[in-house]
């Protein structure tokens, strides 16, 4: 299967799954979120969710859940470095450049589109 193929049905499927606990179930979009990021934690933490970056690519590294995993993925890491302290920092290592984009660009657009509220 080419990489494109993989990328497209892998980042589909994650989308679909989101999109039918929406319509399927009395779940919030917050709740959805938080749902697809902890699945990702947890595919990262059993070790399937390395494979599915390399079969899919951006596929599995652009959705929400591919969060939880750089998450999981960090403090595993680090705490094998440094023990349970690496669990704390490894979370933040991996996710810092990220988080701190979303801050600074939400920042941003509210300083410039004056939200309501």
């Amino acid at each position: 299967m080419g990489s494109f193929w993989a990328a497209f049905l892998v980042g589909g499927l994650i989308c679909v799954i989101g999109q039918l606990l929406l319509d399927l179930t009395p779940f919030t979009p917050a709740h959805v979120l938080s749902t697809l990021v902890v699945a990702g934690a947890v595919l990262d933490g059993i070790g399937w969710y390395e494979p599915l970056i390399e079969f899919a690519g951006a596929g599995a590294t652009v959705p929400i859940t591919s969060f939880g995993n750089a998450l999981v993925h960090g403090a595993l890491i680090e705490a094998n470095k440094h023990g349970i302290i690496g669990v704390f920092t490894g979370i933040f290592q991996i996710t810092s450049a990220g988080i701190s984009a979303a801050i600074i660009f939400g920042f941003l657009t509210a300083v410039i589109f004056k939200p309501k509220g």
